[in-house]
């Protein structure tokens, strides 16, 4: 362990330039008093790790000096080769440079490693996309994309979840591609908010820049951001049993159902299940599409709900021909 340790610190030295004691032992998560040791242990064996006093003051290593070690494991450096889907990369207008990117990696590690890294790269393909997908507006993409390197705020026109559009002065912090959507990460008023690029109908870049949160982790939000989404969404459970002809088709049926609970089958071979929905009215729609094949056991009013649905439909269908 101190081993690697000691590679990382000379690997964050050459790539930062000049790091200071509580700095890396915060990134490498040690004590100061650990750190300290460390330097004394590299620079007995003869690196040459400078130490700078005062208000700017750090470790760096000697000017000119530059390490060979790369600190690469196996599977880091296959990790490398798992690009995500050319078609994010067109978004970002980066696909041209695909292929040369991987021919520059390829070049540039150990003969060691090459064919495995070739083997990856031939293997393995991320397809971010569905199978039935559809093109989402991205005519703001590029015009965010750049308010997010120039650090500038950002007008944009959002339609909201009912249709209607409003204008919003934001701080764009970054994008975030989830599945082939895309979202932007911003602050405004001085909160995060979450924007779906598709629904900015207009962006306009502003000329005063702002300044970016120093502790600001894209990706620490943007998992939090996914928890909390899930457990505010709302639930509506429903305890029913199924006929084991349709069993399998329930997990692949609607994206907004979910199975909670499956238990043994009954005397009459019927399946007790527990459905999660979004609202009752996903539940009613859902159920009634399977016919004679599914019996609700609770709510209790849920039957009847059903059935009035049923009824509409024959009615609406009967009047009409």
């Amino acid at each position: 362990m101190r081993a690697d340790r000691l590679i990382n610190i000379m690997i964050l030295l050459q790539n930062r330039g000049k790091m200071t004691a509580k700095e890396l032992s915060k990134e490498l998560e040690v004590s100061n008093r650990t750190i300290l040791r460390d330097m004394d242990a590299l620079t007995n064996a003869g690196i040459p790790i400078i130490s700078e006093r005062g208000k700017d003051g750090g470790w760096r290593l000697l000017d000119n000096f530059r390490s060979k070690l790369s600190g690469l494991t196996k599977g880091e450096m296959q990790a490398l080769f798992l690009f995500p889907s050319g078609k994010l990369l067109k978004d970002l207008g980066l696909n041209n440079q695909l292929l040369d990117t991987r021919q520059k990696l390829l070049a540039a590690i150990p003969s060691t490693y090459r064919e495995e890294a070739q083997a990856m790269w031939e293997r393995i393909y991320i397809d971010s996309g569905t199978w039935r997908g559809f093109e989402e507006k991205k005519d703001a993409l590029k015009t965010v994309q750049q308010a997010v390197w120039d650090s500038r705020r950002l007008k944009i026109y959002y339609e909201q979840a009912n249709g209607e559009q409003k204008d919003r002065i934001i701080e764009p912090l970054g994008l975030v591609a989830k599945g082939d959507k895309w979202y932007l990460v911003a602050l405004r008023d001085g909160e995060l908010r979450n924007y779906r690029v598709s629904r900015i109908h207009k962006a306009m870049i502003e000329n005063q820049t702002f300044k970016r949160p120093l502790d600001f982790d894209l990706a620490a939000y943007w998992e939090q951001s996914k928890i909390d989404f899930v457990q505010n969404l709302p639930k509506y459970d429903v305890q029913v049993e199924i006929h084991p002809e349709i069993m399998k088709r329930i997990n692949f049926t609607s994206k907004f159902v979910k199975v909670i609970k499956v238990e043994n089958s009954n005397d009459d071979n019927w399946i007790p299940v527990t459905l999660r929905f979004n609202d009752k009215q996903e539940a009613i729609e859902f159920i009634l599409g399977f016919a004679n094949k599914i019996k609700v056991l609770y709510p209790k009013d849920l039957p009847d709900r059903v059935v009035s649905l049923a009824m509409s439909v024959i009615d609406f269908y009967y009047n009409r021909y």
